[in-house]
């Protein structure tokens, strides 16, 4: 059982941090909503602390897992964050995800207090956190790949080591670059069968088995036909992704234009009220 601490347990902290639990580990967690916090321990035990800096003393490693690279600064390098409280040595794995340049910045502020720092973005969504079955995507040295890999079995079906600070980051926009084409192709399809008078069910059948499959096509088509968009990764959320791999190809000359026009419907699914809906919603933004 080793001591850890877990900043941030919201829609897939909370799950993580759960399976961590439930793992046999001693967990300290601290949520900005400090409601959050005492509601988590209430149902999975452990101690519920009032700063990122308090649930980093004594522990082995430090996890978080929030909105945006402001958050991040927060819990880690500002006042009351939880790099202050970090002995050396000690492992620090960040989840959320956030971009390279915040990655990198922490990578150097980390080796600076002897720390082992992990940019760890992960996909499959809560689910996947409950489930045990993430697959999680890490920039940092190898050392401190080797101290998290035990911890991340407790939550993770697969885990890559793309490459140094940073490079876990990039990786989860490469992600979201390709969900964000693969959804905006199921959608217009789904349209398309629609307007054409199609049988929704056999043409799904139909193309579900070939080179058209996707987990999109897959997942999404029934729950598309049932105008049914409350659950999975949300519009808000994605949009924020999509604006993290935008400004990074800015910066390294990549050319995403169908990421860019994807980026735009998801707006327009925005205006429409339906931020919080998942990106499925997207559909919405095609005529009937």
């Amino acid at each position: 059982m080793a001591k850890l601490g877990f900043i941030g347990v919201g829609t897939l902290g909370a799950p993580i941090a759960a399976r961590l639990a439930a793992a046999g580990h001693d967990v300290a967690v601290c949520n900005r909503t400090r409601a959050k916090a005492e509601a988590w321990v209430a149902q999975h035990g452990g101690r519920a602390v009032a700063s990122p800096a308090a649930a980093a003393e004594g522990a082995v490693a430090v996890f978080t897992c929030v909105g945006s690279d402001l958050d991040l600064e927060s819990a880690t390098v500002r006042a009351e964050g939880c790099f202050r409280a970090m002995a050396p040595g000690t492992l620090f794995v960040d989840h959320s995800t956030v971009s390279a340049r915040i990655a990198r910045q922490l990578a150097v502020e980390g080796k600076d207090r002897g720390l082992l720092v992990l940019d760890a973005p992960v996909s499959g969504g809560e689910s996947g956190a409950r489930e045990g079955r993430l697959s999680v995507m890490c920039g940092g040295p190898k050392k401190a790949m080797a101290a998290a890999e035990p911890l991340f079995a407790a939550y993770a079906a697969r885990v890559i080591h793309i490459g140094g600070a940073g490079a876990g980051q990039q990786a989860k926009m490469v992600n979201q670059i390709a969900i964000a084409g693969a959804m905006q192709g199921v959608a217009e399809a789904f349209r398309f069968a629609q307007k054409a008078g199609l049988d929704l069910d056999r043409v799904h059948e139909a193309v579900s088995g070939g080179a058209a499959a996707s987990w999109y096509l897959s997942n999404r088509w029934a729950t598309m036909r049932e105008d049914r968009f409350d659950f999975g990764l949300a519009v808000d959320l994605m949009r924020k992704d999509l604006g993290l791999a935008l400004d990074e190809a800015r910066g390294n000359g990549a050319a995403i234009p169908l990421t860019a026009l994807a980026d735009q419907f998801y707006a327009e699914v925005q205006a429409m009220g339906g931020g919080r809906q998942d990106v499925s919603a997207v559909v919405r933004t095609l005529p009937e």
